[in-house]
């Protein structure tokens, strides 16, 4: 995996996550409540506080809990709640390490198809049903991971042309597409939310 990704808006951690599969994995994971250049940029900032060039799932998961935890807190912070993230990161990292031998690639490679992928990404630590399909159409349109049927498992977010998601974002135009919609979705679900209090008043 060596690709170009534009999903932290920092050259060196869009590098990172082109070449290192863990990463990329690491990012989606962070990639709530916070924006999401922030979210991408942490792997990054965490392999270098590590003092490496990359991220290893073996070194994390047997990293000291409360260093590790400390190391995401330092200013400035890695995520808004940096120790549950550091938790998240090495249940993640552990998961990985007993079950794919420490490769974050091996979790997609060789899949048959996209439900199958799907499935696998949904037992990954902290990968709800929503992450795993956007981490599935991101492995699909831009690092090039197309089981059969990928873009049907990974929904609305597998749409050729949409703006979405991540695995829509190849630049700062993009990016700004994807920042509206999900600014769309944000209004539409607060005036349906409004709309379903209004029904229940007397």
């Amino acid at each position: 995996m060596d690709v170009t990704l534009h999903l932290a808006q920092d050259p060196e951690a869009d590098a990172l996550l082109g070449r290192s599969p863990l990463a990329a994995l690491i990012g989606m994971l962070l990639d709530q409540q916070v924006p999401m250049e922030w979210a991408f940029k942490g792997p990054a900032t965490i392999a270098r506080r590590l003092g490496a060039g990359d991220l290893d799932a073996h070194e994390i998961a047997a990293h000291d809990p409360e260093a590790f935890a400390a190391l995401l807190s330092d200013k400035p912070a890695v995520h808004r709640y940096p120790g549950s993230m550091a938790q998240r990161i090495q249940q993640l990292c552990q998961y990985l390490v007993e079950h794919y031998d420490g490769d974050a690639s091996a979790v997609w490679a060789g899949v048959g198809s996209g439900t199958e992928l799907l499935e696998r990404l949904q037992e990954l630590p902290g990968f709800g049903r929503q992450k795993a399909q956007i981490f599935l159409a991101l492995l699909g349109k831009q690092l090039g991971v197309r089981p059969e049927g990928w873009r049907e498992a990974a929904g609305d977010y597998g749409a050729p042309g949409s703006f979405r998601s991540v695995a829509d974002i190849t630049g700062p135009e993009s990016l700004a597409k994807v920042r509206a919609h999900k600014q769309e979705m944000k209004a539409a679900a607060k005036a349906a939310k409004a709309a379903k209090s209004a029904k229940k008043q007397p």
